[in-house]
């Protein structure tokens, strides 16, 4: 693939990239997490990749008590396929959408320091001429258990048991926007389908938006061979709608995967502040403390 553009390129691998860091062998040191649904992952798939579908690992209250559990919980599944904080990790889907997405922006907002996806996904990684497998490598629960021998093994780590101080800039709830609605410094992005946003295709108690959202679908910036486009076709897509990067961007959808897909790529451009509303509509809408509008089609 060529160079993109992005101010942040080393977040979006390439598959020579990973195949590269990869090299003779994975070692404990590379965490690849395939993130498809486990028929997908066990018709084919990068060797050494541990296997999690984080589509359905949802939280709609982002009230402290119901997100610190959350969190704890996503991040002790992470740690028996081998996260750390000293390992490079690495997800993956069939292209560059929002299930490998969420799992980098979670990461980021456990203040991992690299977490990275792999643009195009498995099918730019198969495009590329790369193999796959069908063999699952075991999970080990440390490097002397009976049976797991040599370096083909998935080993657990405490990671769940020593999280650092979470990144609170990265994670947006619904008492935060509900504060700074109105802020013209904060920018509220809401990446749902049109039918979603206009109220046509009710997902939660309430259809509709959040009052001063800007809605621009977060599949327009994944390019026809499944990967993100350039720098400057996101650009173009963003900055006439507003969402620039003196704003603070809170984007959002239904249960917080396709607004971690607005998040990647917010990161890719540098936007220095980003939050992405974990609860998203489905909390919201399904509040009736929480303000709405029913924005209308254009004529």
């Amino acid at each position: 693939m060529k160079d993109k553009g992005y101010a942040n390129p080393d977040l979006a691998l390439t598959p020579a990239q990973l195949k590269e860091r990869i090299d003779e062998r994975k070692g404990d040191d590379l965490v690849i997490i395939d993130t498809r649904q486990a028929p997908e992952f066990c018709a084919g798939h990068i060797e050494g990749a541990a296997h999690l579908d984080l589509y359905g690992i949802s939280l709609n209250d982002t009230r402290p008590q119901a997100l610190a559990a959350f969190t704890w919980m996503l991040a002790y599944l992470l740690e028996i396929r081998g996260v750390d904080y000293d390992k490079t990790v690495v997800f993956y889907q069939e292209n560059t959408g929002f299930r490998s997405a969420r799992g980098f922006w979670f990461l980021e907002y456990l203040g991992h320091r690299d977490a990275h996806v792999l643009d195009g996904g498995i099918d730019a990684w198969k495009a590329g001429g790369m193999p796959l497998t069908r063999e699952a490598w075991p999970m080990a629960g440390g490097p002397y258990e009976t049976g797991v021998e040599g370096h083909r093994r998935i080993l657990r780590t405490s990671f769940a048991s020593r999280l650092k101080p979470f990144e609170e800039g990265r994670i947006a709830t619904a008492d935060y926007i509900l504060g700074h609605l109105g802020d013209a410094d904060v920018a509220i992005h809401d990446t749902r389908s049109e039918g979603e946003y206009f109220a046509e295709n009710i997902r939660a108690a309430r259809g509709g938006a959040i009052p001063g959202s800007v809605h621009l679908e977060w599949s327009e910036a994944i390019a026809e061979n499944g990967s993100l486009r350039h720098a400057s076709e996101l650009k173009e897509l963003l900055e006439p709608r507003g969402l620039t990067p003196d704003k603070e961007m809170v984007p959002l959808c239904q249960g917080g995967y396709r607004s971690a897909h607005a998040y990647l790529v917010y990161r890719l451009l540098d936007y220095p502040r980003i939050r992405n509303y974990l609860g998203s509509w489905k909390e919201w809408g399904d509040r009736e403390d929480l303000p709405i509008e029913v924005p209308r089609r254009s004529a």
